[in-house]
């Protein structure tokens, strides 16, 4: 009897997940169910697939709405009507087609009109829902004479008074207004509860013809679904044997290529490869991807290949990836293997700047109607919570931004508030919005609208209406095409190079890119600031510990350090085997057998699975457990807890100790947390090694290209820092020489407009543009003439020296531009056919003290350019010891005068502590830690210099300074404000730090490791 069914995947309005309905339903005795959530199909899978576990018939539907206004009901007879169903909605949601309020023709649908929306002529396969409470209305003669067409309406959108309430509540989210205010058609009936079907059929016991065509419908309607069917795009030429033959002569030609004609294990392994993916049918994935990468090729652009892909000789072959497995022994079958439930699926990025372009040739080349990204479910967050639900309850700003923003321990709590977190915990986990996927791409045979809706989110794409497990149980595999800013950096670099060099710089040739002497120097000095993945502070204290001069060490530095082999201590006790390799023992054979690379140690993915199948003799199909629990699919350590009692046996049948078998299950069990699989850490380490070169090479061009880039872990000061140190001489934007980036001209960098906080990004382009059309600004007024401005943008542009080439001084300048804009028309901006001559004004001298540029700089662009922020001190202090001497004064206490850079918060069981970046005056980066007691003494007191005292501890050639106490120290006032002592510290307060926060547990300290470094006996 329940045809209209709503799960909270009728967003803001269903109260009952998909799981929690279906239970009901099973306590209650429902034998058949049709969910019909709102204008979405999200659930229908997931409902299929409970329905069936709990005995229960599932049918799907689709209810129609319109700004909240019921049209009908949509009831598929099979699932051929949902696609029916969804190229409707699809048309409404992408292309602006409008919903009629009576249903179009459908051939396997049935549809069900509410009783206030009925048509003229009802079609065959049209009928009428009443409600229980709408019987009485059946006296009425022209109702009377259409029972024959009606059916039982019961709507389920709450199962209790408690969701009911909370119905409400979301009613007033969608509404964004009171819940005092909602009118009772923005909500729903109160008799839209989960009931026994024995009470519907009582009611309208006087009505059989309504139940029996209730029962009809019911039974003239299935849900048939292949969940083991594949339903990516299933041939890339004609036929799968086609596929075979192209793909083949592809690995070939890139066997020839990449190895020449004499490899014979190169040769072996393309064809056992080949063999694999033919029988699963994958030869469409690889050639698909193929093809994308050659479109990206054609035009130019670079692209990185990782994930678990590069373990594939034949992705090597074929460009999609540019690693060797050979090189770094990968085993294909971590990639694809014949126990493999799953497809897999290529990991590939693109620039920043091109990923669009790349997404557009998909969509192009393999046609709207069967490409279309992953959804993803917008969950209701916990500052959302408090802030909608608080709104609904008429709480004023004040009070929602203290519920938002504050832990719940400083809240006034009060019956109001209470009511809050009452409804504010029932919407946990609940979805708010339908989203799209950051990278995922699905390409499928059949049409996509098949299997669902699609949505136009405001990125321009369509997106299905379901996210990516629900893709991957249908047999849809994504394809992930995903952008970064690094490889957005090395491109624009090796385009620098060409224009202001005229040196073209094959940045993939791995002769350079891979192994290249003083690239491997600053490597194993951590002077990486800039390069993808190796810049932030931990990454180079690692570097630098390891003494990392080669890329194979580099390969493990980039897994190492994931949350999974850090929080495990593995981390830890891999830089002591690095450095002392006679200092321990392989606790087993096994793991020297396997694991010599990395010292016996499990660094990556493919190191648990090679000691869990190897030592623990666990079959491919538990290894693949492994794989999924230790990727973002499922990973938990309940996954790893599933082979665990097999682990166990067979260890036991293999003759190990319980001892032994313990520690080594200890050792897999603590990579619950997310790591690497190597593949990707050798992508990862062959992306950060070609910045690394080009920043050893070329330094100006890449730090002008990784400020262009938006940089990466740290804010611009420190790249703009960071050019300096390598010769640049740094200038403030000037408008007759910069552009909207930073651009470089011989050893000087221009600051582009881009950076200016303020400046209206159509101006900031506009500047240069009108310049490159009608030649340099001859002056002050020339500008104003041709750039539509008004005084504060042009008060900006004289504080931060735009105007420097005028050779007028600033106030000079500013008075000009306020005399000029007084009587200047604007409708006369470029009109004039003969410049009227500048009229000449007599102004009086003014004086600009020292600093006050530095002081223009840092409220304009955050930092000050014209000196160092040293130079702003009140002291002229500047330390008793330097970074290029910390190393010789290992556990002696140190003044030092710094800057800082970055602090991270980290966890520990006292209490937080901080590692905090700096630079000395010699602009030279060094490392200290602060401890709890420490901090809550002599805390951090926002961005600039401060005076440190510590003791310096050198930890495998690494120093690190740990603090006892430290103070701000004071700046000069700022001499713009002379004769105004209330602001003359205003601007002090723009200087900025870097502040990342960690919530993770504490890493373990070395005694509590518990590594065996001996031979279990």
């Amino acid at each position: 009897m329940f045809l209209n069914c709503h799960s909270y995947h009728s967003l803001r309005y269903g109260t009952l997940s998909v799981k929690e309905l279906v239970a009901q339903a099973k306590t209650l005795g429902i034998r058949e169910l049709v969910l019909t959530d709102i204008n979405t199909v999200t659930g229908i899978y997931e409902f299929k697939k409970e329905c069936e576990d709990k005995g229960i018939k599932p049918i799907a539907g689709v209810e129609i709405r319109k700004d909240g206004r019921l049209f009908y009901i949509a009831v598929a007879k099979q699932f051929s009507g949902i696609g029916e169903v969804n190229r409707m909605i699809t048309d409404y949601n992408c292309d602006g087609k409008d919903l009629c309020e009576t249903a179009p023709e459908f051939d396997n649908v049935l549809v069900i009109y509410p009783i206030g929306n009925i048509p003229e002529v009802l079609k065959d396969n049209e009928f009428i829902g009443i409600r229980e409470e709408e019987l009485t209305l059946l006296i009425r003669p022209e109702l009377q004479k259409m029972i024959s067409r009606m059916v039982v309406l019961q709507p389920i959108t709450f199962s209790t008074k408690e969701e009911y309430h909370l119905h409400r509540i979301l009613r007033a989210i969608d509404h964004n207004t009171l819940l005092s205010k909602l009118e009772e058609t923005d909500i729903c009936r109160k008799s839209e509860y989960v009931r026994a079907e024995k009470s519907i059929l009582e009611a309208f016991q006087r009505y059989p013809e309504i139940i029996e065509n209730t029962k009809n419908m019911f039974s003239c309607c299935s849900f048939e679904f292949d969940f083991k069917k594949v339903r990516n795009k299933l041939n890339f030429t004609k036929s799968r044997e086609n596929d075979l033959k192209f793909l083949t002569r592809l690995a070939y030609l890139g066997l020839e290529k990449r190895y020449g004609l004499d490899h014979e294990e190169a040769r072996k392994r393309v064809e056992k490869e080949l063999k694999v993916i033919h029988e699963l049918k994958f030869c469409s994935y690889f050639l698909i991807t193929w093809d994308i990468i050659r479109y990206s090729n054609r035009m130019g652009f670079m692209h990185v290949g990782r994930g678990s892909g590069a373990n594939s000789i034949v992705s090597y072959c074929l460009g999609i990836t540019d690693i060797c497995p050979l090189e770094l022994d990968l085993y294909f079958e971590r990639f694809l293997n014949l126990n493999r439930k799953t497809p897999p699926d290529f990991d590939i990025d693109w620039s920043w700047q091109e990923r669009d372009t790349m997404l557009q040739y998909i969509f192009d080349r393999y046609g709207k109607e069967h490409v279309a990204f992953c959804g993803t479910n917008v969950e209701f967050k916990y500052r959302s919570i408090f802030r909608e639900v608080g709104k609904a309850f008429g709480l004023p700003k004040e009070e929602l931004d203290n519920l938002a923003t504050k832990s719940e321990e400083t809240h006034d709590r009060n019956p109001v508030v209470d009511t809050i977190y009452k409804y504010g915990k029932l919407l946990e986990k609940f979805p708010n919005q339908r989203s799209m996927h950051a990278c995922g791409i699905l390409i499928s045979e059949e049409p996509i609208t098949n299997f669902s809706a699609l949505e136009m989110p405001p990125k321009g794409f369509p997106i299905v209406q379901f996210d990516m497990y629900t893709a991957e149980d249908i047999g849809l595999e994504k394809f992930d095409i995903l952008s970064q800013r690094g490889l957005g950096t090395i491109n624009d670099t090796v385009k620098l190079i060409k224009d202001t060099r005229g040196i073209t710089v094959d940045i993939r040739d791995t002769t350079i890119s891979k192994n290249e002497a003083v690239a491997n120097e600053h490597l194993a000095q951590g002077k990486t600031i800039g390069c993808f993945y190796i810049e932030s502070p931990a990454m180079r204290g690692l570097l630098r510990r390891l003494k990392c001069g080669d890329y194979r060490t580099l390969v493990a530095a980039s897994s190492i350090i994931r949350p999974g082999v850090a929080q495990s201590g593995m981390m830890r006790e891999y830089i002591f085997r690095h450095n002392h390799p006679d200092q321990f023992e392989y606790f087993h054979s096994v793991f020297e057998e396997h694991l010599k690379e990395t010292y016996g140690i499990m660094v990556y993915q493919e190191d648990v699975i090679k000691i869990a199948q190897y030592f623990g003799g666990l079959s491919l199909a538990n290894g693949d457990i492994l794989r999924r629990a230790m990727s973002g699919k499922g990973r938990s350590i309940e996954k790893l807890r599933e082979v665990k009692a097999n682990f166990f046996e067979s260890c036991k049948g293999k003759g190990h100790s319980e001892q032994l078998a313990a520690e080594a299950y200890r050792q897999i069990e603590s990579f619950a947390g997310y790591s690497f699989c190597k593949a990707h850490s050798a992508s990862y380490a062959v992306e950060s090694y070609q910045s690394l070169y080009l920043k050893v090479y070329y330094p100006l061009e890449f730090m002008v290209s990784v400020i262009n880039n938006q940089g990466g872990f740290y804010r611009t000061e420190v790249y703009i820092h960071e050019a300096r140190m390598s010769g640049a001489s740094v200038q403030t934007p000037c408008v007759n020489t910069s552009e909207y980036q930073t651009v470089l001209r011989g050893k000087d960098i221009y600051l582009g407009f881009m950076l200016l906080q303020g400046l209206e990004n159509r101006l900031a382009h506009g500047i240069a543009e009108e310049r490159d059309r009608n030649g340099y600004y001859q002056s002050l007024e020339d500008f104003i003439r041709r750039i539509p401005v008004g005084i504060e943008t042009i008060q900006t542009l004289i504080f931060i020296g735009a105007f420097r080439f005028t050779g007028q001084p600033k106030n000079e300048l500013l008075v000009e531009a306020r005399l000029l804009l007084i009587n200047f028309k604007p409708e006369n901006r470029g009109l004039l056919l003969i410049e009227e001559p500048v009229q000449e004004y007599k102004l009086p001298q003014l004086k600009r003290e020292d600093f006050e540029d530095a002081f223009d700089e840092i409220e304009i662009i955050g930092f000050p350019v014209s000196c160092s922020p040293f130079d702003l001190l009140k002291t002229s202090y500047r330390g008793s010891v330097f970074v290029k001497d910390l190393v010789i004064h290992h556990k002696k206490q140190v003044k030092m005068m710094a800057y800082l850079i970055s602090r991270k918060h980290v966890p520990t069981k006292k209490g937080t502590m901080y590692f905090g970046t700096w630079i000395d005056v010699n602009g030279d980066y060094f490392d200290t830690a602060h401890f709890p007691d420490s901090l809550s003494e002599y805390p951090f007191q926002g961005g600039g210099c401060y005076l440190l005292l510590g003791t310096v501890e050198v930890d495998y050639h690494f120093p690190t300074v740990t603090i006892h106490k430290m103070a701000k120290m004071p700046m000069i006032p700022d001499p713009r404000y002379a004769y105004d002592k209330d602001k003359q510290y205003d601007i002090h307060r723009q200087i900025k730090e870097d502040v990342s926060m960690t919530s993770r547990k504490p890493y373990p300290q070395a005694h509590e490791i518990g590594l065996p470094r001996q031979k279990f006996q």
